[in-house]
């Protein structure tokens, strides 16, 4: 694997381990997103818990797993673009470029694996 893949791999999961801590200790950012996109608090725990799945699957990738990587940036690539599609729904376009960030790296990774 090339320098350019794993730091493509490395910036993919420590943002979505990131995120998906602030997921699940409900930081304000995160509360004030999902208020806007009207997602109740109470999925915040099991979004928090598939980005940082996500994350642990491309870890796993970059460690030689290649299958479970693969497996682990498809569903990063599903989960944004449904993000995508409730910021869209919800017009709420200002909070909309994370979501199309993270699934540019989703795909990133996916392509890099």
């Amino acid at each position: 694997m090339d320098l350019s893949a794993i730091a493509i791999l490395t910036t993919t999961i420590a943002l979505n381990a990131a995120v998906g801590l602030a997921d699940l200790l409900r930081a304000r950012f995160v509360l004030a997103n999902s208020a806007a996109v009207d997602v109740p608090p109470g999925w915040l725990p099991v979004l928090g818990a598939l980005k940082l799945a996500g994350a642990a699957g491309l870890l796993m990738g970059l460690f030689g797993v290649r299958a479970l990587g693969v497996a682990a940036a498809i569903g990063l690539v599903l989960f944004f673009a449904g993000a995508i599609a409730v910021h869209v729904r919800a017009r709420a376009f200002a909070t909309g470029a994370a979501p199309l960030a993270f699934l540019g790296l989703a795909v990133a990774s996916l392509v890099v694996l």
